[in-house]
């Protein structure tokens, strides 16, 4: 069956990943809409290829660009919401970095639409929301991040409950510095911490993947996308980026997801599922792999993990705040006015500032993320 599939941030890397899906399976996925930031000129260049009449640009004084004979434009935050209404697609893919996917998505579920989710806020801000809206209505959430996707394809034949998993291990790469010393951090410049090992990203996530944020933000998301306490989830390093997770049951067998370094992978598996398809991607050579690496992420250089386990055992609104500040954290640092290690000294001051109210409710987290924003703003000021 072919899925009419919505596409919010069609022109970053997991957009434009899903177009290749598209173009690689057109008899299964139909892309009925497209919604960008600003680049007008790439989304243009979308629609045309894929016959796609119902866009939306996030740069409003620019949207008039898009206009055209049959085409129904939508601008602005206001406008994420008003094409999903529009197409009422079988699938939206939520591939827009912070928190403006978080109303769409919330849409989406009313309207009965599954949703494949890309970007690892929406479910750090307001996971009991969505995760408890999504049951209500019956609704698929299916992962994209590699790492959940990964875990979701390990426990797709478990039959039994969440108590009968031990563990839920998330990997990572490690990012850049994994083996610089703790005194050389404060000596990172933007052009070493894009240079991610392993992976070809938009650069708040190659930042937040250099700072291990990435990591602490997926394992908030993993305790909500698969109901597990935050004691359950873990983080082991592993350069390779061949095992994209890993989930350990009580009897101490470990299934993992292996692939090569593609969003395609995840992104086709979520399009398609609950069946699988033969595509085009690069399988994997087992013979030329040489080695899989494993290590203990080093937590004491690396603030990011245990801040983010905090937010996640104590709920409420506090991971909307880690997630806010690090936002605002994470644009000082590509401004070059914050250090790299300001990074994790901005989260943790903006965490310890805001007001924590125990309470996940959609109004609360949002003036909660508002708030965080204003005092993270403050900390990354000059001086």
């Amino acid at each position: 069956m072919k899925k009419r599939v919505l596409i919010l941030g069609s022109t970053g890397s997991i957009g434009t990943s899903a177009l290749i899906v598209a173009r690689q399976i057109p008899d299964r996925m139909e892309i009925v809409g497209l919604a960008a930031g600003t680049r007008v000129e790439d989304l243009e260049e979308q629609a045309r290829e894929f016959g796609v009449n119902d866009l939306c640009l996030a740069d409003e004084s620019r949207w008039g660009e898009l206009k055209g004979d049959g085409r129904t434009v939508f601008s602005g935050a206001g406008g994420l919401v008003e094409i999903v209404e529009a197409t009422k697609p079988d699938l939206v893919l939520v591939a827009i970095v912070g928190v403006e996917g978080l109303r769409p998505t919330l849409k989406a579920i009313e309207l009965g639409c599954d949703v494949a989710v890309a970007s690892k806020e929406i479910l750090v801000m307001a996971g009991e929301v969505v995760m408890n809206a999504a049951r209500e209505k019956g609704v698929n959430i299916l992962p994209v991040d590699s790492e959940h996707n990964a875990i979701f394809q390990c426990l797709e034949g478990h039959k039994g409950g969440p108590e009968e998993i031990r563990r839920l291990i998330v990997t990572a790469s490690g990012g850049p510095f994994r083996t610089w010393p703790v005194e050389k951090l404060s000596e990172v410049k933007l052009e070493d911490a894009l240079k991610h090992p392993t992976w070809e990203m938009g650069q708040k996530i190659t930042i937040d993947s250099a700072s291990l944020f990435n990591k602490g933000l997926e394992m908030i998301e993993a305790r909500w996308l698969f109901d597990i306490p935050m004691s359950k989830v873990e983080v082991v390093v592993h350069p390779q980026s061949i095992v994209h997770s890993m989930v350990e049951f009580i009897d101490g067998s470990v299934l993992a997801q292996l692939s090569t370094t593609d969003m395609c992978f995840p992104i086709q598996y979520a399009v398609v599922w609950p069946e699988r398809l033969k595509n085009e991607l690069k399988p994997l050579d087992f013979p030329t792999l040489a080695k899989l690496e494993f290590e203990a992420p080093r937590e004491a250089d690396f603030p990011a993990l245990g801040l983010a386990r905090e937010a996640g055992e104590r709920g409420g609104t506090l991971p909307a705040v880690l997630n806010a500040a690090n936002e605002i954290a994470n644009a000082a640092f590509r401004k070059r006015s914050l250090s790299f290690p300001g990074i994790w000294e901005v989260v943790e001051k903006t965490m310890r500032k805001v007001e924590h109210i125990d309470s996940q409710e959609l109004d609360v987290v949002v003036n909660a993320d508002l708030e965080a924003r204003r005092i993270a703003r403050e900390f990354t000021k000059p001086g």
